[in-house]
């Protein structure tokens, strides 16, 4: 299996944050674990983390289109401020 696209990431990213439901956040290692490749050849572990900066980025495009808010400590924040451990939450319409 190829490594997703960054469509499938974009999805998988809605799909998750859909799920958790209204003013619920994600990890975006749920992200990358649930798309990771399979290998039996190597460490598992391996193979999602080298997807997370995708998911970042990927994240912060969604983030720009008005999609889904990219949380530090819980709060919303701009792109420019998004760094070290964050979460992904689909945006509340108002």
């Amino acid at each position: 299996m190829t490594s997703p696209s960054n469509a499938d990431l974009s999805a998988e990213i809605l799909r998750l944050a859909t799920e958790a439901g209204p003013g619920k956040s994600i990890s975006p290692s749920d992200v990358a674990q649930a798309l990771a490749p399979p290998n039996q050849e190597t460490d598992e572990k391996e193979l999602w983390r080298g997807l997370l900066n995708r998911v970042r980025k990927v994240a912060l495009a969604l983030q720009a289109e008005g999609r889904i808010d990219i949380l530090r400590k819980g709060k919303p924040v701009p792109a420019e401020e998004v760094r070290g451990v964050i979460r992904l939450r689909i945006r509340e319409t108002a």
